[in-house]
């Protein structure tokens, strides 16, 4: 098997989960709980918040899910936001994540070094995330690299959203690449299914989002600490 191209998740696989996406999260719930902070918290729970360790669940609404299912998710504790339009919703939280997250970005390592050495290995690179494209495209011009990628697909880049196979078969059909030439690399088991059902030639899982090992174990062929491993896993 001949690796040509590598798809990255963004959110807790190029930038770290928890130092970036706390304080967006946060700002989110307090905007749908118009600053009652009771509230917020409880749509932080709701949202995969472990009020113990502070820290994101696993494949949680706020870990893996878009921005309309989040807004849907927390529309059930927020009775009052079910008169506001639904469109104007999700776009607040767009914002609000996009200019958030830029403001706390925190990338897990010097991302065109990383992409210098891939390059190297004729590896061809883009991004699938459940981000809006729009957001992925300000963070990553930001972090230097949008230029040097192929592919950017959000969850409202027509490609539909994670775990189904859309943004792999996309990214193959932008190189033409067979799905089995792509590695997939995210932290959510939700970027794993996606590259299985893609037909992906290998799944990798990162530990730097909101998942241990032991969550991916068993769907990831490998699981790395971090897309730092992924130049020597490659060479390997």
């Amino acid at each position: 098997m001949t690796i040509k191209a590598v798809l990255f998740d963004k959110d807790g696989t190029l930038v770290d989960f928890h130092k970036t996406w706390m304080p967006p999260c946060w700002a989110a719930a307090r905007f749908f709980a118009a600053n009652d902070e009771d509230l917020a918290r409880e749509l932080m729970i709701l949202g995969g918040l472990d009020p113990e360790t502070g820290r994101m669940k696993s494949g949680s609404l706020l870990a893996a899910a878009n921005n309309h299912e989040i807004v849907e998710g927390w529309l059930p504790l927020a009775p009052f936001r079910q008169t506001d339009d639904r469109a104007a919703l999700v776009h607040e939280v767009n914002q609000i994540f996009m200019l958030e997250g830029l403001k706390n970005a925190a990338v897990v390592t010097d991302l065109n070094v990383l992409f210098d050495k891939l390059e190297a290995m004729n590896c061809r690179l883009g991004v699938a995330t459940m981000d809006s494209e729009e957001a992925a495209l300000r963070s990553l011009s930001e972090f230097g690299v949008k230029d040097r990628l192929d592919y950017i697909a959000g969850y409202d880049s027509g490609h539909g959203s994670k775990p189904g196979p859309g943004m792999v078969h996309g990214f193959a059909d932008k190189l033409d690449l067979d799905t089995s030439e792509i590695l997939v690399v995210g932290d959510n088991l939700h970027d794993l299914h996606m590259g299985r059902s893609a037909g992906a030639g290998m799944v990798v899982g990162v530990l730097t989002g909101t998942s241990l090992r032991e969550d991916l174990t068993a769907d990831a062929d490998h699981v790395l600490d971090s897309i730092e491993g992924l130049p020597e896993l490659l060479a390997g």
